[in-house]
């Protein structure tokens, strides 16, 4: 395995950690103090590390040859009870997740067409996978499946009994990811924004 791999890992893991601290600040910045108090808004790995999420499903996609990389990392705790509007501060919350992960795109994409001809190759391709990745995280995240971000932005729209079956898939949404994960349905929605990112991006040259 060459030096590529484990530091496109670390800058997965990186790029996890900073989505949860986003979902942990914009809590905070809302009145709820839970991941402040639980010392959740850090970036030391061990607060962040969840052993499936953050470890083992990234190297087995890897060991598997996948074409799309990506991982969580232990959830920040959020009281929606501490926000004046429960729902819309979820949405909130929800969404600046995928927004810093975008951000990050952003800058390295910027980084690597800025300074990027005076780096080594190897490291231009780091750049440009961990650029690509915050991209699938993004796009991933914001599938309206519960409990993934975009089910929270979904939620604030919804009321009644639409919003408490809507919720209720919760239970289950893990198992509906995986089975959309194996029946490919989730990769055929990412490859073409995966596509879309690197025209829109220009990170071709930097990713052969």
């Amino acid at each position: 395995m060459s030096l590529e791999t484990p530091l496109i890992l670390l800058l997965v893991f990186f790029s996890v950690v900073c989505h949860e601290i986003a979902h942990g600040l914009v809590a905070y910045k809302l009145g709820d103090p839970t991941a402040y108090r639980m010392g959740r808004l850090t970036f030391n790995p061990l607060s962040h590390i969840d052993i499936f999420g953050t470890i083992l499903l990234p190297l087995m996609l890897v060991a598997a040859g996948s074409r799309i990389l990506f991982a969580w990392a232990k959830p920040v705790p959020v009281n929606p009870a501490y926000f004046r509007d429960p729902r819309r501060g979820m949405m909130w919350v929800a969404a600046s997740g995928p927004g810093t992960n975008l951000a990050l795109a952003v800058v390295l994409t910027l980084l690597l067409h800025l300074v990027g001809g005076f780096m080594p190759r190897w490291v231009m391709h780091v750049l440009a996978w961990g650029a690509l990745i915050n991209v699938v995280l993004m796009i991933f995240n914001l599938i309206p499946i519960p409990p993934l971000d975009g089910s929270r932005i979904v939620a604030r729209f919804l009321k009644g009994e639409a919003l408490i079956r809507y919720l209720s898939l919760e239970r289950y949404g893990l198992f509906i990811v995986f089975g959309l994960l194996y029946l490919g349905v989730i990769s055929r929605i990412l490859q073409p924004a995966i596509m879309g990112a690197v025209e829109l991006l220009r990170l071709g040259r930097f990713l052969g």
